[in-house]
């Protein structure tokens, strides 16, 4: 939201651009999809069938058939979810604030949702500053509520069109959509899925990312498990230099948590970072470095039991990882 921004939101954002339109070409590339027509998986343009077919009709054995059960679905299924897991584990919801692109779609309506109300959320209670951590000052303007509602719209009708090239052909789908000529149930599954996404984009995209999506909600739990996990760290022993903030870091959140809480409490971090990059901009006008920065190991178990940790020998780790950011 403020004009200026760090190196690492300009990296995230390249992140997220690329996934969101690998996330739109994946289909049409024949990347990735499961074809009802076909009903079983396209990847990297072969077919993807756990020779099932094959098995019935007597051209596999029974143990060709039960490996092909196992190499085809249970592995790929255990690397992919196992993977995800792992990642979720050490490095938090680095999936949901990096790549995912219904997150990427939240932030963009936060943000325009700022712009006209000064709210990040419908059910918001106050406006937050118009003060913003890099020193800039907003003017909010009702005119953005149109372009907000238009962005929700847009998005949520992308995203149908887009999910409904992962379950039928998309030259299919795209030819029958620009030429008007959908067959029922392809325009009720685009209707009734556009209605559904706008009303969770305009309403309830902070609940769904929270509650409502499996992914994230397993990531969580994941990292969680971790106490030594990354999170952001909170520099209390110059928690005083707070008092000439008008708290950027808890306006600036996309999940709209308060980042200088202990670990439990930041259930649902994306470690989007932007918490990270406000406090580094605010501070930055004053000469101090960010009290807000990514830990792991012993700083990141002080972080989630709020106790300080100190290394067998006496010492306290120090398990800061660098930003690379600068202004």
């Amino acid at each position: 939201m403020f004009k200026r921004s760090s190196t690492l939101q300009r990296r995230r954002a390249r992140f997220q651009a690329a996934f969101f339109c690998l996330f739109i070409l994946a289909p049409p590339l024949d990347l990735f999809r499961f074809d009802l027509n076909l009903n079983h998986f396209i990847l990297f343009g072969s077919h993807w069938t756990l020779g099932l077919d094959q098995l019935i009709e007597g051209e596999i054995s029974s143990l060709q058939g039960s490996l092909n059960i196992i190499l085809r679905g249970f592995l790929p299924l255990l690397l992919v979810i196992g993977g995800l897991i792992w990642v979720a584990w050490r490095f938090g919801r680095f999936y949901c604030g990096w790549l995912c692109p219904h997150f990427s779609v939240v932030e963009m309506i936060n943000r325009l949702m700022f712009y006209a109300s000064g709210k990040q959320s419908l059910w918001q209670r106050q406006p937050l500053p118009r003060r913003q951590a890099d020193g800039t000052v907003v003017t909010f303007d009702w005119r953005y509520w149109p372009v907000t509602l238009l962005a929700a719209a847009f998005f949520a009708l992308l995203w149908a069109v887009v999910l409904l090239t992962y379950l039928l052909p998309p030259k299919e789908i795209y030819h029958n959509l620009l030429n008007a000529s959908l067959t029922p149930n392809q325009a009720r599954f685009i209707g009734v899925a556009t209605l559904l996404l706008f009303i969770e984009f305009t309403f309830a995209r902070h609940l769904f990312c929270r509650f409502g999506c499996a992914v994230g909600l397993f990531q969580s739990l994941a990292w969680m498990a971790n106490d030594r996990g990354l999170v952001v760290g909170f520099d209390r022993d110059r928690a005083r230099l707070c008092s000439s903030c008008n708290s950027a870091c808890d306006n600036i959140c996309p999940m709209r948590l308060k980042p200088r809480s202990i670990k439990r409490r930041m259930f649902t971090c994306t470690e989007c970072a932007q918490c990270i990059t406000a406090c580094e901009l605010a501070q930055g006008t004053l000469e101090q470095k960010s009290l807000l920065k990514w830990v792991r190991d012993a700083e990141a178990v002080a972080v989630a039991t709020s106790r300080p940790v100190v290394e067998a020998k006496g010492k306290t780790a120090d398990g800061t990882l660098p930003l690379n950011g600068g202004h």
